[in-house]
């Protein structure tokens, strides 16, 4: 557990990084060309979105043909070629495997619409009911039914998200038997990460019935105990056979026993997971579009909660605040426009300081925000435009859904990276895929220039891997019910030292209280997203944190 509590892995969306042949679409040679920058955080893994061949009608996640490199993005030179200069930077690459299902235009699919039996058994084929209904009535995650006819069949296709993403029936072993192959074949490449995009939603029974409700219908199919089987053979077959693998799931909705046994070393089956409960934080009613103020109290407690679980249990999480399907988190939990400086190092610190391993999704380093877009026009998202057209169909007027899309859509993450404040953001000479609005004022060239926030993550990754109580630690909650300050204690078993770490999430000062048991110990100021002049200091019994200062005491 020590080495993976001293890695961070920064996540790069290619489609937006750099375009290196000015068609508006970041390539593999772009980011051959930024390596350098990505060297200055003295990062150990890049978790690469897929840029396998695909159709791209979910930027990517439907995956046509998982042996290929997409041509927009270059070619399997060029991903030889980063993998050796990587290599030689001692950065490992983390490719994105999306093994629930795959593209309508994948050749298992077109064989199966063709009439092979082989491959029909790859798929969720079913016939209608008696009444001609739907053969559940479940909802695909992107809207709509998730049963599409078959060809002309008379049989329907499950599809969880798009209608062109069919899901594959883990069931069948030769459908496991392919998820193998491909995984073995890019670590034959040289790559050692995999991160599996939604791998416990495989876990669908056999026989397929309608549902009750969203919630019931969701535990149909998602976190059934059938996954940790299906992973331990994955693991068995493929990246299990490399002592330096590093992989990570994705898991919906997972609970906390379940994540235990996914990511504890002993179970031989993943080495971490990401789960998403912290970021539904500011979900009403647990309807991601509808807007309404993150719950402090609930994102402290989920935090904490998963901390002190996985802690005890010997589980191991995966640290995120932002990614390619998540809106920025400084739009969120901080404030963008009066402390964006002072809320990204601060819910830098509080993040980097938990147990687990961190991920730095690209641009984060330079606290990047949601894109200021005036129009559905500027958003390409399939999720965004169907949620679009659903808020419409519920009554809201165009004005109130674009409100809604604005702060939930996943392009808000994926606008290009922004290297310099020229009008394409550096980016391109092209038109991008996206528009970037926010490049004057956020930008690599300025932010590596005169800026706080890039150095600071730097500070926080030379840290982790130098700290032993930052990188093996155990957690402990503090304050639990303070309405302004996050403040929890790292710790180890064999040394007196701990680290205090206070964190205030808003824009007015915060008067904290220590623990008694605290008072008057002797430490220092360890870290601080604000000057302090003190060395060496009794802990005091009370502490006033300034708007978004993060804090963090190292005691004796």
């Amino acid at each position: 557990m020590t080495d993976l509590g001293k890695k961070v892995i920064y996540q790069i969306y290619p489609k937006s990084f750099y375009d290196s042949n000015n068609d508006g679409i970041g390539d593999l040679r772009g980011i051959i060309e930024k390596l350098p920058y990505i060297a200055k955080l003295n990062i150990d893994m890049i978790w690469f979105n897929p840029f396998f061949v695909s159709p791209q009608n979910d930027n990517g996640y439907d995956i046509a043909d998982y042996y290929h490199i997409d041509p927009q993005y270059g070619t399997m030179a060029d991903f030889e070629e980063l993998v050796s200069k990587l290599k030689a930077m001692n950065i490992g690459i983390m490719l994105d495997m999306v093994l629930n299902h795959c593209s309508t235009d994948n050749a298992w699919f077109q064989k199966a619409l063709a009439g092979d039996k082989k491959y029909q058994e790859y798929f969720y084929l079913r016939p209608a009911k008696t009444n001609g209904e739907l053969p559940t009535n479940w909802t695909s995650k992107f809207g709509g039914p998730a049963w599409s006819k078959f060809g002309n069949t008379g049989l329907y296709y499950l599809h969880l998200y798009d209608p062109t993403q069919a899901d594959l029936d883990w069931h069948n072993p030769a459908v496991r038997q392919e998820a193998a192959k491909v995984v073995n074949f890019w670590r034959a490449k040289g790559v050692h990460g995999f991160r599996f995009d939604v791998i416990n939603v495989t876990g669908k029974s056999e026989q397929l019935v309608d549902s009750t409700d969203p919630v019931e219908e969701k535990a149909l199919y998602t976190d059934t105990p059938v996954v940790h089987k299906y992973l331990k053979e994955l693991n068995h077959n493929s990246f299990g056979k490399d002592q330096n693998s590093v992989t990570v799931g994705e898991m919906s909705s997972a609970n906390v026993k379940t994540s235990v046994e996914y990511s504890t070393p002993s179970e031989n089956e993943l080495s971490m997971i990401f789960t998403f409960h912290h970021l539904k934080v500011d979900y009403k009613n647990g309807n991601k579009w509808d807007t309404i103020p993150f719950d402090f109290t609930k994102l402290k407690q989920t935090l904490c909660e998963w901390q002190e679980a996985m802690d005890q249990g010997g589980g191991w999480n995966a640290l995120f605040w932002n990614n390619h399907d998540q809106p920025w988190a400084l739009n969120r939990f901080g404030d963008p426009n009066k402390y964006r400086e002072k809320s990204a190092t601060a819910l830098a610190t509080a993040l980097h300081l938990l147990r687990g391993t961190p991920y730095i999704y690209m641009g984060e380093e330079l606290g990047m925000i949601d894109p200021d877009y005036d129009s559905i026009t500027d958003y390409v998202d399939i999720e965004a435009l169907n949620a679009y057209r659903s808020l419409q169909k519920q009554g809201l007027s165009s004005k109130q859904a674009f409100a809604h899309i604005q702060k939930k859509a996943r392009d808000n993450s994926r606008v290009p990276m922004h290297w310099n404040n020229s009008k394409n953001a550096g980016f391109s000479t092209a038109k991008p895929w996206l528009r970037p609005t926010d490049q004057r004022r956020i930008n690599v060239k300025d932010e590596l220039k005169h800026g706080v926030i890039f150095n600071y993550y730097q500070q926080l990754i030379k840290l982790r891997k130098s700290e032993e109580l930052i990188s093996a630690g155990h957690f402990k909650q503090l304050l639990p019910d303070h309405q302004q300050v996050f403040a929890y204690e790292r710790w180890l078993a064999d040394t007196t030292e701990k680290l205090i770490v206070l964190v205030n999430f808003y824009g007015e000062q915060a008067i904290v209280t220590l623990p008694q048991e605290l008072i008057k110990q002797r430490g220092k100021v360890f870290l601080s997203n604000y000057k302090h002049h003190e060395e060496t200091l009794e802990l005091p019994a009370q502490v006033t944190l300034r708007p978004y200062e993060a804090l963090v005491y190292k005691t004796k």
